[in-house]
């Protein structure tokens, strides 16, 4: 690892996916609870394969011409990069900072059937190990918040997708600011309070997002804010890990998985005080 950074990020994720995977599913994203955010959902690993579709029909129901060839920045334990694989028929390969998650998704697509179409390793996604124009979709679901230079992370993103491939960009930011609505000093805590916790450098707002993907050369951008959608998905998180089986898991992860899960309400407060939000950005190269 190159950083102090992508070794916290490393650490975090080594130590924490065996617990998300046995308490919460392989998807490890937010969940879809309807454009109202009140759609109930009685499994919650539902909602986080209703946001994939959900994602892929705002950005490009893909149902003419579906993607081939498919990179998943921030791969995690393979869970969007399977459902692709198997919906799409496509060749995916994934890439996460930590080697137990790229470890755990080839166990899972090998368990799967799907080893052949899929191929997971430790990447970094600034300097991605992939030639110019090499996939037809670039999905990059919640990993934006971890990358310490998001000008650079999304010039490659341009940089690996073929002409006329299309980026799908979900992460977190903060609200919009202006001149004259800057970031208060309690509002820069609850953020750094955040960085902290879950090994994030910073967010960014949607608008700040959408500039730097316009710089890259992007075109045909849609743009959308989806944090009433998946606002619920903290509350339910909170509730599952109360449970004996997730408290013990927390105990076996360690200390920095702990203090996430108490840390889940700085989340859930911050969507519900507006200053977190969920940006959503599909664009052409």
């Amino acid at each position: 690892m190159n950083t102090q950074l992508d070794r916290q990020i490393k650490e975090f994720y080594d130590a924490s996916s065996g617990l998300w995977e046995g308490i919460w599913g392989e998807h490890m994203h937010h969940g879809y609870y309807g454009e109202d955010g009140n759609l109930k959902k009685l499994d919650r690993r539902l909602a986080q394969i209703d946001l994939i579709e959900e994602l892929l029909t705002w950005a490009d129901d893909f149902t003419t011409n579906p993607p081939q060839n498919i990179l998943d920045v921030g791969c995690g334990i393979g869970g969007s990069s399977l459902y692709f694989a198997e919906k799409f028929g496509a060749q995916v390969t994934g890439i996460t900072l930590s080697p137990v998650q790229a470890n755990r998704a080839n166990e899972r697509a090998k368990a799967a059937g799907l080893q052949a179409t899929t191929d997971f390793q430790v990447a970094n996604a600034l300097t991605m190990p992939f030639a110019d124009n090499s996939f037809d979709l670039v999905w990059s679901l919640e990993s934006g918040e971890h990358m310490p230079d998001k000008a650079k992370f999304l010039q490659e993103c341009y940089r690996v997708l073929k002409p006329g491939g299309k980026l799908i960009l979900a992460t977190w930011c903060h609200r919009p600011t202006t001149a004259k609505t800057p970031l208060t000093r309690e509002e820069e805590k609850h953020l750094q309070d955040i960085y902290r916790v879950y090994c994030l450098p910073y967010v960014i707002s949607l608008p700040s997002y959408t500039e730097i993907v316009e710089q890259c050369g992007f075109k045909d951008l849609r743009v959308d804010d989806w944090s009433t959608a998946v606002a619920p998905f903290w509350d339910e998180t909170i509730a599952s890990a109360i449970t004996p089986q997730a408290v013990i898991g927390l105990l076996k992860a360690g200390w920095k998985t702990i203090e996430a899960a108490i840390s889940l309400r700085l989340m859930s407060e911050g969507y519900r005080c507006g200053l977190i939000r969920f940006g959503l950005i599909a664009a052409t190269k």
